[in-house]
């Protein structure tokens, strides 16, 4: 998280309140320190600083600075001892070894890989995945780094201490260190790592666990480390093109003995990754981000997918596109997936650098230009589009949205406006103090959602009211997407066709098959109500439908007719 510089937003004096606050979570959160011990870490007499920091992705994270070292920082509501602290305490967190040669590693931003990790003679400590955890090296009990446990220790036994051992959070030598005073870790000896080092197989072990774990990072990379098989499939994914890069000839014997090994859900599996490198590397643009992962799926894997060939991820091993996403993500850290609002997950961000994105190669048989022949095809069959409801950026909201750099005209989902007024209010500190259920309203926010006779009166609003204000002083639009073609933006929100089914006459039967009755809608103007006798439900869906066609084919003559110079 440290690997890289971070940015100082505020660096401010701690309060008497917020530092008895911050010695109760202390207590909490490490019950093996006593209160003479946090006292002791703390002193009253003591300047302690509040720095709050971004990290490089975006983070936002609390430090804890006592004489100019960070002691403590605080992520996700969770806190977490930085090196400075642990060299005073080195048992304050279930120790995991490793050998110095890994350490170079880990101030680098790799996580701590379970063939690193030195299991000394009374076993491994006992863990919970998501536990905080401290890196030790053999020859010193001094931490040097800091981490999540990724899976529990029963799990690294069943696993064959393979795979991801730890999450790395911090490390001796990173930018967190550098905040401090950067002093070197004390040296503090271990008598079971004394004579680990000083017997003949050290040179060997410790040889052998500095090329396991580059082994092992390479095959993480290429999803041979992951414990779920569902992730099998990008390993022969890549292998696959890297024996078509190094043009390899294979047989065709040995191409159907190959087909004929792959069960269809392997060869789904194959399928949903191709689509899912291709729309990263040639659909997803930067300024599109954040992207909704069911957007990402109807509009670009879809897309990419091979002609002759149809995409279902419940035929995949994953089964749920959630799920093959969460994959993605932990495991080979390609996107980064948040739920923007409840229930909606969106993807905010992804690593075009990723060496295994970057030497993917688009098909050339996918396409996604309309032909006459596809034409043809969609004429008799027909699929409807997907209408989305959208909202543009007015000039009088425009305020609110310059931080996210969306300017008079941008087009957003609901969720994405959600999320980007929730980071202006928070960014700006504008959660009530007393009630995190209001916002308070200061000139911006004056300005963008108060009428004139409001501006004395109001000074708060509920988040509620923020986003639904926010809502109704932009301009409404709509986005159709048609199966296989670009998606189109129009003005104004859809009217919606009402068809509603009611039984009439106690449910007697006659021969007239129907009738219909047009009359004017009440308070609505040039608005028809088409009432209908009779079960003709398919019949009425027919008929929209011949209308869409009628009204396509007079549009597309429309086109012609504006591209020839002809006026209709």
């Amino acid at each position: 998280m440290f690997s890289k510089p971070f940015r100082v937003k505020s660096n401010i004096v701690i309060k008497g309140s917020d530092r008895r606050k911050l010695k109760a979570d202390l207590l909490s959160a490490f019950p093996s320190l006593s209160p003479d011990d946090i006292s002791e870490l703390l002193p009253n007499k003591e300047e302690l600083n509040v720095v709050k920091i971004y990290a490089h992705k975006g983070e936002a994270v609390t430090l804890y600075v006592l004489q100019k070292n960070p002691l403590l920082f605080e992520l996700d509501k969770r806190l977490y001892p930085t090196v400075y602290l642990l060299w005073r305490y080195p048992a304050l967190l279930p120790v995991f070894q490793t050998w110095p040669p890994v350490l170079q590693k880990l101030i680098g931003g790799a996580d701590l890989m379970l063939p690193g990790v030195v299991v000394p003679s009374r076993g491994l400590p006992e863990v919970n995945q998501g536990d905080c955890c401290s890196v030790t090296l053999v020859n010193n009990r001094a931490p040097v780094a800091v981490g999540k446990a990724a899976v529990s220790t029963s799990e690294m036994t069943s696993l064959e201490m393979k795979g991801r051992g730890l999450f790395v959070l911090h490390t001796y030598m990173d930018y967190l260190w550098a905040f401090g005073d950067k002093s070197s870790p004390p040296s503090l000896s271990d008598t079971e790592s004394e004579d680990l080092e000083n017997s003949e197989e050290c040179e060997t072990s410790e040889q052998e666990a500095e090329t396991e774990v580059e082994k092992c990072e390479e095959r993480q990379s290429f999803g041979e480390t992951v414990s779920d098989p569902a992730c099998c499939g990008l390993e022969k994914l890549i292998l696959t093109q890297t024996e078509e890069d190094k043009g390899e000839p294979s047989s065709e014997l040995e191409e159907e003995h190959q087909e004929e090994k792959k069960t269809p859900q392997e060869e789904m599996d194959a399928l949903l990754l191709q689509c899912f490198f291709h729309a990263l590397k040639s659909k997803v643009r930067k300024s599109e981000l954040p992207l909704l992962t069911s957007t990402f799926l109807r509009n670009h894997m879809f897309s990419c997918c091979p002609s002759g060939k149809q995409l279902d991820i419940k035929k995949s091993s994953y089964k749920k596109l959630s799920k093959f996403l969460q994959v993605m993500q932990q495991q080979y850290h390609f996107v980064r997936v948040k739920e923007l609002s409840k229930g909606v997950e969106s993807i905010v961000e992804v690593d075009w650098k990723n060496p295994d994105l970057r030497s993917f190669r688009v098909p050339e048989e996918t396409s996604v230009e309309t032909t006459p022949v596809q034409e043809e095809v969609e004429e008799e069959s027909y699929y409807p589009p997907e209408i989305t409801t959208l909202y543009s950026v007015s000039a009088r909201v425009e305020p609110l949205f310059i931080g996210a750099n969306k300017r008079k005209g941008a087009t957003l989902h609901p969720a994405e406006v959600r999320s980007i007024i929730t980071d202006y209010v928070k960014n700006n500190e504008l959660v009530d103090k007393n009630n995190k259920n209001y916002v308070t309203i200061n000139p911006t926010l004056c300005d963008c959602l108060l009428e004139k006779m409001e501006y004395q009166e109001v000074e708060f609003l509920k988040w509620d009211d923020v986003f639904s204000r926010t809502l109704g002083r932009m301009n409404e639009c709509y986005q159709l997407v048609f199966p296989g073609r670009a998606p189109v933006i129009k003005k104004g929100h859809v009217e919606p066709i009402d068809i509603s089914v009611a039984s009439r006459g106690s449910n007697k039967k006659h021969r007239v098959q129907a009738s219909a009755v047009l009359q004017p809608v009440p308070g609505a103007k040039d608005r028809v109500l088409v009432q209908i006798q009779g079960n003709q439900v398919h019949q009425v869906g027919n008929l929209l439908l011949d209308h869409y066609h009628i009204a396509r084919k007079y549009i597309q003559g429309l086109d012609k007719a504006s591209k020839s110079g002809k006026k209709k």
